[in-house]
């Protein structure tokens, strides 16, 4: 196989992933990246996919097979975490993930050797880390992000308990999921190979409902009760680990239990902090500067570097410091809470609500229209020519700055769409 047609190849397939809203900008380390996870036939047929679930019979007919060659096509790239299966409604269906959370992550979920993790881990870490082109389109593209904060629950007193909704609480998302799995976490697994792994719980990655059915069919993750779960999360806590999930209200399909050293979301937290690339829980840290001695055990906890010590302009005690915090980069996970053993840190409720997306749905369709992509959600996969072209005007027109804004804005996501998804089935 040439380069040339395997460059060719695998382009359809990038330019298939930049149709949603969750891209991956192209460089030779995505396109060996994908040449590990995929053969050339499979880029070429995973290219052709629609972006929302589709069944074995569309893609029967978009591949122009038999159904049963399709679905034998189909269960292959399932079983390899390519794309996720799931039932809905009675109907089997089959979905491409993003890349992440997705089938970048779905590859270091396990040990396997089936294809060369050291290698790929080396590949993420080039095209994630160094490049840092996927990192930015990811994190810091519109105001709608992909995960958020849960807050650590175990700080939480009476009075911020109040004031916490269920979804807010990562130990609430347990009780409703109709299936629940915990896998590798693929980001240490990732510093594992690169000789950089810290000591933090490597198996405490969890995925919820269809994602963690499909995961656990083909054996990439365990299924585990709720019981369980929320011994993880308790684990976790223990651990100083941060959780970070999907940012949205309902039907949450991850929730990772991050570490500041090697987990993505909180590495790009601190390199591009100021651009909001997660959202944070609805809580600030408050420092009782007054009583604050300067321990410093707040700044080393902290995962994204938010809290640091100044001077505490004490004329007596000149080398006196105290905690200070950035609260334009801070989180509100409440491990600086945990950490201050003399309790002169607190919670507060933030003055402004962060808004959460209803579901999945809901987010997909923010993230579409803050980054000019919702003429690929509504003529999914381009098949005709019509399509095509109608994607294309209305691309532009979604691009106008007036109409971009009003799409954009806080009342289009708390009350238009909110309402809107609130009466689907």
């Amino acid at each position: 196989m040439s380069h040339h047609s395997l460059k060719s190849g695998y382009s359809q397939l990038v330019d298939r992933m930049n149709r949603f809203s969750q891209g991956a900008p192209p460089s030779e380390s995505l396109y060996k990246i994908l040449n590990i996870l995929f053969n050339e036939k499979e880029a070429q047929l995973v290219s052709q996919l629609p972006i929302r679930p589709f069944t074995v019979e569309r893609a029967s007919r978009i591949w122009k097979v038999d159904p049963s060659e399709a679905q034998k096509v189909l269960n292959q790239l399932a079983s390899r975490a390519i794309l996720l299966d799931m039932e809905q409604d009675g109907v089997q269906k089959y979905v491409l993930p993003p890349p992440m959370a997705g089938f970048f992550e779905f590859s270091l979920m396990r040990t396997r050797g089936d294809i060369d993790q050291k290698l790929l881990s080396q590949l993420f870490h080039q095209y994630l880390n160094v490049e840092e082109d996927f990192i930015k389109d990811l994190f810091t593209s519109g105001e709608t992000q992909q995960g958020r904060i849960f807050i650590n629950e175990s700080v939480l007193s009476n009075e911020n308990a109040l004031h916490v909704l269920d979804y807010e609480r990562a130990s609430e998302i347990t009780k409703d999921a109709s299936h629940i799995a915990v896998g590798m976490c693929y980001c240490r697994h990732k510093m594992e190979h690169l000789g950089k792994a810290c000591d933090a719980p490597l198996d405490i990655c969890m995925s919820f409902n269809g994602t963690a059915s499909s995961l656990i069919k083909h054996g990439y993750a365990r299924q585990v009760d709720a019981s369980e779960c929320v011994d993880l999360l308790h684990q976790a806590y223990d651990s100083n680990l941060v959780q970070f999930g999907e940012n949205s209200k309902k039907d949450v399909s991850f929730i990772c239990n991050c570490c500041g050293c090697c987990c993505e979301a909180m590495i790009a937290a601190r390199k591009f902090g100021l651009l909001n690339p997660i959202h944070t829980t609805n809580f600030m840290p408050k420092v009782d500067t007054a009583q604050c001695n300067g321990c410093g055990k707040c700044v080393n906890i902290c995962p994204v570097e938010a809290m640091t010590l100044v001077s505490a302009n004490d004329p007596n005690h000149k080398n006196s410091k105290k905690a200070k915090l950035d609260e334009d980069i801070c989180l509100g996970c409440g491990l600086c809470v945990k950490a201050c053993y003399q309790k002169h840190i607190s919670l507060e409720s933030r003055v402004k609500r962060i808004i959460t997306p209803v579901n999945s749905t809901h987010k997909h369709i923010l993230m579409a229209i803050e980054r000019g992509k919702l003429q690929n959600l509504i003529f999914d996969n381009n098949a005709l020519l019509s399509h095509r072209a109608m994607a294309a005007i209305l691309g532009v027109i979604l691009k106008l700055p007036p109409l971009k804004q009003a799409m954009a804005s806080n009342q289009m996501k708390s009350v238009y769409l909110d309402n809107l998804l609130s009466k689907m089935k």
